[in-house]
């Protein structure tokens, strides 16, 4: 787990720690020495936690004027034991929504399982979306299974090409406007 790193090739244009409007704002990070654990495996030290033992963060990219955020998640997405839903809305969203951030892109390829409780968290989330979204990119099948079993899905889309879309060479611009595009596509049909 210590060798999952967060995405860092888009630090030269936005760190969440450099951010003053960012809820990781000055944070420090060790170059090795590893704190956190995942099931009393220590993970990499960039990752940023949000008061889960599970579930861990990494606020990629945050674009105030397009009202666009990029999350990166690590772990297990546990709402039935640990309501990680409750904490990524509350330490997380609920702090990106007050800076006016209504498109939430959430890269999920490293959450390795997911346990499903109550809807309550993901509609208050949604019903706070102005002109927003939430896209859920590239989870693992198992996991968007059950997202769609606990019919999240009308949350969150994770539908189409958002389970494979080769992400890490665009910009976070670019990554924008091909989600946009493919929510166009989306929705009119």
């Amino acid at each position: 787990m210590h060798d999952l790193e967060p995405f860092d090739r888009w630090n030269s244009i936005y760190n969440a720690a450099l951010d003053p409007r960012s809820p990781f704002y000055g944070t420090k990070y060790h170059p090795t020495l590893c704190t956190h654990t995942i099931y009393n495996y220590y993970i990499h030290p960039q990752w940023d936690s949000i008061e889960s033992s599970t579930l861990y963060v990494k606020l990629l990219w945050c674009d105030y004027s397009s009202h666009f955020a990029i999350i990166e998640l690590l772990g297990e997405w546990n709402d039935i034991l640990h309501n990680d839903i409750m904490l990524l809305k509350r330490n997380l969203v609920d702090l990106l929504l007050e800076q006016g951030i209504q498109k939430f892109l959430i890269i999920g390829e490293n959450v390795m399982d997911f346990h499903a409780d109550s809807d309550d968290y993901y509609q208050e989330w949604w019903d706070e979306l102005e002109d927003g979204w939430i896209v859920g990119l590239n989870f693992r099948d198992h996991v968007a299974e059950e997202f769609k079993s606990a019919r999240l899905t009308k949350f969150i889309w994770l539908e189409g090409s958002f389970g494979t879309l080769n992400w890490r060479k665009l910009t976070p611009t670019t990554l924008q406007q091909v989600i946009e595009t493919l929510l166009a596509k989306y929705l009119n049909y």
